[in-house]
């Protein structure tokens, strides 16, 4: 089976500045990746190469079976982008921004029609129809841009930063339409700042830093690799982490200490091993 999204040996360079740094990467179809980073690690960039805004300084990037550079259309008819900004058209109404869309991608009616009523129900936006989008709030936005990167029936859809400023209870419905979308077969490539977000949502991860890919793998596989059980350690105002293969481990480690005073243990988490990995948090 041909890979979703394939990137071979990719750099981008910027006024001899290197953004990303020899990336190889595959996504396998119906599959959701996490790509995790702290800012300037490189992901937005890696994002507008897949999505033909930007072409890559050297390697190969192939997408749905299209290469990036010589076959960009092919590439924009197999792909949805939903970007971190507000990309809809704040003075048309709902319909009319689906209207447009499908419009652009040469979907004829009826059928247009049809799409724009099954992805608006899909995104409970049904009822807003007719409202412009400026009197939405910032949840039923982003739902709108979900829909309309769908409308045109792509194969690969693209996430950036989907849930960004919103509430929990909209992060979580808009978690449950990507998941829905997901055991429908769609392929998602997902970036995102919260990490309970990938938790629940990608089967793999892969972080970057300084424009690399230093870590790649299933959270369980992640876990395994950099240890299952924590120890934290309050020194003054900080925190210490060790980790341990297992909690049974760490468990060991903390009774045998003679002075636990400021030591706990729990399970390790996507958070310990990126902060593990990159020395920081994700801004």
């Amino acid at each position: 089976m041909i890979a979703a999204v394939c990137l071979q040996n990719v750099h981008k360079v910027y006024n001899n500045i290197s953004v990303v740094n020899d990336l190889s990467l595959t996504i396998e179809p119906g599959e959701i990746f996490g790509l995790l980073g702290p800012n300037g690690a490189g992901k937005s960039t890696t994002i507008r190469m897949l999505t033909t805004l930007t072409q890559p300084t050297q390697g190969d990037i192939v997408v749905a079976g299209y290469d990036v550079i010589r076959q960009p259309f092919g590439v924009k008819k197999q792909i949805g982008v939903v970007l971190q900004q507000v990309s809809v058209d704040m003075d048309l109404t709902v319909w009319e921004n689906m209207e447009f869309h499908g419009r652009m991608h040469h979907i004829p009616n009826p059928r247009r029609q049809k799409e724009i009523d099954r992805w608006l129900e899909y995104v409970d936006l049904s009822d807003r129809r007719n409202n412009l989008v400026k009197t939405l709030s910032g949840g039923m936005k982003r739902r709108l841009q979900i829909a309309r990167a769908l409308l045109h029936q792509p194969q690969i859809l693209f996430l950036d930063e989907p849930t960004v400023g919103l509430d929990p209870q909209t992060r979580r419905r808009l978690w449950e339409i990507i998941k829905g979308l997901n055991q429908q077969g769609m392929t998602i490539l997902l970036t995102t700042h919260y990490m309970e977000e990938v938790e629940y949502l990608c089967d793999r991860i892969g972080i970057m830093d300084s424009g690399k890919l230093i870590e790649i793998g299933t959270l369980p596989e992640l876990r395994q690799k950099f240890g299952e059980g924590l120890l934290m350690q309050q020194t003054g105002d900080r925190w210490d982490y060790k980790f341990f293969p297992t909690m049974d481990d760490a468990k060991t480690y903390l009774e045998q200490q003679p002075d636990k005073t400021g030591m706990m243990i729990r399970s390790s988490n996507l958070e310990d091993i990126f902060v593990e990995l990159t020395g920081r948090n994700l801004d």
